[in-house]
């Protein structure tokens, strides 16, 4: 479970409003300018890598991904294409889920190892690693859940979902030195990014390779399948439903005001990062909150939500 698994938000309306456009249907042209794939990254390449391959198998000139995997790590990898990349760092700080096969240095009994677990719920302080991306000082990290699937004499299977830039190797390091008898990562996989998981359309390099191939012979069905719209992305953020004419001046750069919207989610709070849609479902650009949604319904003028990307 992440924070947001938790959340039942309902779409309110605000104003009743009428259009003829359809829900939005992209071609796998569009698709390859906006869509994502939920990639199983191998283990051996880095990620970076990994997307070299993707935009070579594709053609396509710009591509990017959702957070850097160790190359011996294995797992989901959703892979941004060409102007879908602008949704990247919206995605990047959404939870994840790993799965991860602990060796413990000395015996330990089992339920020690239970009650050690419990000491890493919650928010944890953690030293990153000396081989990492970021400064190497003292960060706080939550962890959401973290539950052992198996207990195998040295070896150790635990799921953990937790917060953006939770290291798990030092969380396996940092496990040993609480038990006292020292701990090293043997295997991770990377089960889940934000709305991306395992049993989510996941598809390995060759089947990329091979759903091209029957591209180029005139079959676009495979790729079709393959590539997610952009909109898949932004699955975990609250949305708010502009009509067309509050669209037209968002995509020049203008806020949204309360006149311009439709519906939108409860429980949105000021501050919070939001989806901005049109009518059609089409993702038009990440807002922030400016109202909470209580505010927005109880009033008829102000702007609501402030731009930081449009799509």
């Amino acid at each position: 479970m992440l924070p947001y698994d938790s959340i039942k938000r309902e779409v309110v309306t605000k104003r009743k409003y009428y259009t003829n456009v359809e829900p939005i249907q992209r071609s796998l042209l569009e698709l390859l300018n906006y869509g994502i794939i939920n990639l199983d990254k191998p283990p051996g390449p880095t990620s970076h890598e990994v997307v070299s391959h993707v935009k070579s198998i594709l053609s396509i000139k710009k591509a990017g991904h959702s957070g850097t995997l160790d190359p011996k790590v294995t797992g989901v990898l959703p892979v941004a294409l060409n102007k879908a990349t602008k949704v990247l760092r919206y995605l990047l700080t959404a939870g994840k889920e790993y799965v991860c096969l602990m060796h413990l240095h000395k015996d330990v009994p089992k339920e020690g190892i239970l009650q050690t677990f419990e000491f890493f719920k919650g928010k944890i302080k953690q030293l990153p690693p000396v081989k990492s991306a970021v400064k190497r000082r003292v960060r706080e990290r939550h962890i959401y859940e973290i539950r052992v699937l198996e207990i195998e004499g040295r070896d150790v299977l635990f799921r953990v979902s937790c917060e953006a830039g939770t290291y798990i190797r030092k969380l396996v390091h940092d496990f040993g030195v609480k038990l006292g008898v020292g701990a090293n990562m043997q295997e991770l996989r990377r089960t889940r990014v934000g709305p991306f998981t395992e049993d989510d359309n996941l598809v390995t390099l060759q089947d990329l390779v091979d759903a091209k191939q029957e591209f180029d012979e005139g079959n676009e069905e495979p790729l079709m399948k393959i590539i997610f719209p952009i909109e898949k992305a932004v699955e975990h953020l609250p949305k708010v439903w502009a009509s067309d004419k509050a669209v037209e001046t968002i995509r020049r750069g203008a806020k949204l005001a309360i006149p311009g919207i439709v519906k939108l989610h409860t429980g949105i709070k000021k501050g919070d990062t939001v989806a901005i849609m049109g009518i059609n479902e089409e993702l038009i650009a990440i807002g922030q909150a400016e109202m909470s949604t209580e505010e927005i319904l109880s009033r008829e003028r102000g702007i609501a939500f402030s731009l930081k990307r449009v799509i």
